[in-house]
């Protein structure tokens, strides 16, 4: 599979940090045929105008991260526009619909505009609009075609959205577009970042539009369902947000995990009023299955429950499993790494990275992994790569003195992993489940 020498250096320079690289990882992405598949699936839905949503469940090391950003890169690639958002317990709260909004729409990204693709969309929704104007016989050179613009502006919005749309949203939209056609180029940016969920913009900018105060948590859902509209409108198939890490939740005090959970429920059931949407969030077993995560929240466990017969294991269903790694799967990464190393010397790096080397290497992760490579594959990767630069750089080096790798660097909850603890302080409401909340 061809793949440009930047995107190789891009791949190569995130593993040696430990980071999932965000382009180019097609190139190495082995053992989740069957997963890659159901995405593509759900990508079908959503392009034929279903809402759906998937959650990916895997432990730690298992992919998700991985799987999610592979999905960003397929989507772009057949036309979508894409979100991928981490959950922080600091700024990301499921039962805040406005901080779910404001993320989503400031990591909007396209194949040609990879992150804050806002403005690119709308510019490219207007030019439609302008073009249908003109085919219909309007005449751009007349001084009343602006005005026009924004009439059908107005009224496409309302038209795709079922009258959802906010006043204020299509105020703000056409201010956008005024403000950019006399060059007033920085109160458009700033009206820009007031629909995309910031509450840091300037009351002379917002008077500009007729409009006051800041996106709220009950209107954040109808605003969403507005830019999902004009993705669409400006030619796109639809849109894809990912949901990063949601065991995140599972650090949050009871009363914030239970409205989160709530949050991510009334999601699902909204939906299929999210025509070409697709929700894709990722946890982990104990995200799913405890008291604490969504076994704790019935209506949501009842949605999105996890079924295995006899170790049979349907991808269709709601949560789709990602398998841990094996010495096998581990052993063809290496190998495909090795593959796209960038190096004038390859005959030099494939002498000294042998096959041999690889599996012994290998050996020794399961080894001093307690046999489980799922672990931390991050630190195998990390520093197989750092092996490769070694063999790249110098003539006398032999990786076969290589005893075996280290445990560098590792995070919290890796350390927390390491000594058989979970991932999160237990506490005696655990066992408690939670109350349905609306919001």
């Amino acid at each position: 599979m061809a793949i440009s020498t930047r995107d190789i250096e891009h791949v190569f320079e995130r593993l040696r940090s430990g980071v999932v690289p965000e382009r180019g990882l097609e190139t190495f992405a082995v053992g989740i045929d069957r997963q890659r598949t159901e995405v593509h699936r759900q990508l079908k839905l959503a392009a034929d105008g279903e809402g759906v949503f998937k959650f990916l469940r895997g432990g730690y090391g298992c992919g998700k991260t991985f799987m999610s950003r592979l999905a960003v890169l397929d989507a772009q690639a057949q036309g979508f526009a894409t979100s991928f958002v981490v959950v922080s317990d600091n700024d990301l709260h499921f039962y805040k619909f406005d901080d779910v909004y404001r993320k989503v729409v400031q990591e909007l990204g396209t194949n040609s505009c990879p992150r804050g693709a806002l403005s690119d969309i709308i510019d490219r929704w207007i030019a439609k609009v302008e073009d249908a104007l003109i085919a219909g016989g309007a005449d751009e050179a007349n001084e009343d075609f602006d005005a026009k613009v924004q009439e059908r502006m107005e009224a496409e919005l309302a038209s795709l959205t079922g009258g959802k749309a906010p006043e204020d949203m299509a105020r703000v939209l056409r201010a956008i577009f005024s403000l950019k056609q006399k060059g007033e180029m920085p109160e458009a940016s700033a009206l820009l970042s007031w629909l995309s969920g910031s509450e840091n913009v300037a009351a002379g900018a917002k008077k500009i539009a007729g409009i006051k105060g800041d996106i709220g948590s009950r209107e954040a859902l109808d605003y969403l369902q507005g830019i999902l509209e004009i993705v669409k409108a400006a030619g796109y198939k639809g849109l894809v947000i990912i949901i990063d890490e949601a065991e995140t939740i599972l650090r949050m005090r009871h009363d914030m995990r239970g409205k989160s959970l709530n949050g991510i429920r009334q999601i699902c059931d909204a939906a299929d009023r999210f025509g070409g949407l697709l929700w894709v969030f990722t946890g982990t077993p104990e995200f799913f299955d405890s008291n604490r995560g969504v076994a704790g929240l019935q209506p949501l466990h009842d949605r999105i429950k996890f079924d295995s017969q006899g170790g049979f294991v349907s991808p269709r269903q709601p949560q789709l499993e990602l398998k841990p790694f094996d010495a096998k799967r581990l052993k063809e990464v290496a190998l495909k790494l090795r593959e796209i190393y960038p190096t004038e010397k390859k005959t030099r790096l494939e002498k000294k990275i042998t096959t041999e080397f690889i599996e012994r290497l290998v050996a020794n992760v399961t080894s001093g992994f307690r046999g489980d490579v799922g672990i931390v594959p991050r630190q195998f990767l990390r520093q197989f790569v750092n092996v490769l630069d070694l063999a790249s750089e110098y003539e006398d080096y032999d990786p076969m003195t290589v005893k075996g790798l280290e445990l560098k660097d590792l995070n919290e909850e890796e350390l927390r992993l390491q000594q058989g603890k979970p991932s999160y302080e237990q506490e005696a409401e655990d066992k408690k489940g939670y109350a349905l909340v609306e919001f």
